[in-house]
């Protein structure tokens, strides 16, 4: 445990072997701090970190520094998602310093869904950096000990350095085209120096394990750990809606079948998640899975109980 980054839960769940496990956590679209509480009560215990999401599809909600924080002070070690729609590197390498005093000590890298797809579709955006210049940002700040200006990360001359010590997180789609491409861009965020990588919702298995397999291939599963993400599915509407509308996602028709034959469409999907967390645990690389229950955090202890993820270490 000498060698840690940044030291958080993660980082020595990865670093200990286990199979990790997260969920996400989105923030209210309201300052009601009970959103967040409600759904604390239901994933501590069962995972090892949340995501923290900042303005998921770009519809405002609570900050992810702030819930994050909130989350924290009860006991939960958040993952803080960055989006770089809406900062520019001043404003990113200073949320860091905010989020790192807070004791928030990972970071997930994201460029930002296009603000047309939320709830101010005429606002400016900002991509001043993209997902793999700010991890490459990140990992400057932490192991550099400097700002992307070359400054030296300390408030004098004199002073000393006092520099972020954090776990530097990504997302993969292994189902966007063109396929072959899928793994020349995990490459690349590795390179910039990701330490974790969580994946697109998995429902196509056998794309996915193609995917690892490129990823074996190039050995990318032993410089980074991976995480397949998962989305229980709750009715057959949501699947045929994710199949047809959802960019980069692959959902195959038999689970569509299967919920449209099901007495009890939700306990079918919960089902469904068991058992891809399950096969997932044997595919070589997976280091752990990403249990985004979008508003359906409730259901995320059943989930883990089933696929024989608890107790977490």
């Amino acid at each position: 445990m000498s060698e840690l980054k940044a030291g958080t839960n993660l980082e020595k769940v990865f670093k200990a072997g286990h199979f990790a496990v997260t969920a996400e956590l989105g923030p209210p679209k309201s300052a009601d701090v009970e959103v967040i509480n409600k759904k604390v009560q239901y994933l501590k215990g069962n995972v090892d970190a949340v995501n923290i999401t900042d303005n998921q599809t770009a519809i405002v909600r609570m900050s992810s520094i702030a819930a994050g924080a909130l989350v924290l002070q009860q006991g939960l070690e958040p993952v803080i998602q960055i989006t770089c729609r809406d900062r520019n590197r001043i404003a990113i390498q200073s949320d860091v310093l905010g989020a790192y005093a807070l004791g928030l000590k990972n970071i997930l890298c994201l460029t930002g869904d296009h603000q047309k797809f939320g709830n101010h579709g005429t606002c400016k955006n900002v991509f001043d950096l993209d997902s793999i210049q700010l991890i490459q940002a990140l990992k400057t700040m932490r192991d550099e000990k400097q700002f992307i200006c070359g400054d030296e990360i300390k408030n004098s001359k004199k002073a000393p350095i006092v520099e972020p010590r954090i776990l530097i997180g990504a997302a993969a789609n292994p189902f966007a085209d063109p396929f072959e491409f899928r793994v020349i861009r995990l490459a690349k965020k590795v390179n910039a120096g990701v330490d974790f990588i969580q994946t697109q919702c998995v429902y196509d298995m056998e794309r996915f394990e193609e995917w690892m397999k490129q990823v074996r291939e190039r050995g990318l599963h032993k410089q980074v750990k991976i995480m397949a993400g998962l989305t229980p599915l709750k009715a057959v509407g949501m699947a045929k809606y994710m199949r047809d509308n959802v960019a980069g996602l692959s959902v195959p028709d038999y689970y569509i079948d299967r919920l449209s034959g099901a007495e009890d469409a939700p306990a079918e999907g919960i089902k469904i998640c068991v058992e891809q967390i399950k096969r997932l645990k044997e595919i070589e690389g997976v280091a752990g899975v990403h249990i985004m229950a979008i508003e359906w955090e409730r259901r995320v202890p059943e989930i883990v109980e089933a696929a024989g993820l608890l107790p977490r270490p």
